[in-house]
């Protein structure tokens, strides 16, 4: 049996399916050190090439269940990830050694506080590394857990659903484009930074 790399989205998908967009989406939303080294966009948009099928090629995945596995595995890392924050958040994100995750941890308060509960839950599904912290921050703040629910909920969905759909539907208009899922996702790991570059931008203009 070939070794599954957690990691690459190509060899997640060729294994488990729409059960491994589940759980890996699970891990990155909200599992903190675990969700940080895990494909997120860069799963989710090849799943939905997949489900595209051609004339000659039958899609490789059902699109329902890519869709139904990514919300539901969104949704509920989501709240997983708020109630380790609940319970004892911050002092993991005291112990941790990774100074990525503690950059992202201080962008996460930084974004709750400035942009708002609802806002900030929302756009921070859409930026890479921030989404896993997210949660977490959300928890240890004390956001209330209404509040949290609606609007992670809401972002998760968004964001999975969107990406599933927008690599379905490239996929069922270009022929072949599932052989070309490499660059693709280097595609997709540029698009997804760019939230976190223009707000690094507009942080370092402020401070001038």
């Amino acid at each position: 049996m070939t070794a599954v790399n957690p990691m690459n989205s190509a060899s997640v998908l060729a294994a488990f399916g729409a059960l491994g967009v589940l759980v890996v989406i699970f891990a990155e939303s909200g599992l903190l050190v675990v969700g940080f080294f895990l494909p997120g966009d860069t799963l989710l948009f090849p799943a939905g090439v997949l489900c595209a099928g051609t004339a000659h090629q039958p899609p490789r995945l059902a699109l329902w269940q890519v869709l139904l596995c990514a919300a539901v595995g969104a949704v509920a890392g989501g709240q997983a990830g708020y109630l380790i924050g609940r319970h004892g958040g911050r002092a993991l994100l005291a112990r941790t050694s990774s100074r990525r995750v503690k950059t992202a941890a201080a962008r996460a308060e930084e974004l709750l506080a400035r942009y708002g509960y609802g806002k900030a839950l929302v756009i921070g599904r859409f930026v890479p590394f921030l989404r896993t912290v997210l949660h977490p921050v959300a928890g240890a703040l004390g956001v209330p857990v209404r509040t949290l629910t609606l609007w992670q909920s809401v972002g998760g969905v968004v964001w999975s659903q969107a990406l599933v759909l927008a690599g379905y539907s490239l996929g069922a208009s270009v022929p072949h484009l599932d052989d070309y899922l490499l660059p693709l996702v280097a595609v997709v790991v540029v698009v997804s930074m760019l939230p976190l570059l223009i707000e690094a931008w507009r942080g370092r203009r402020e401070r001038r």
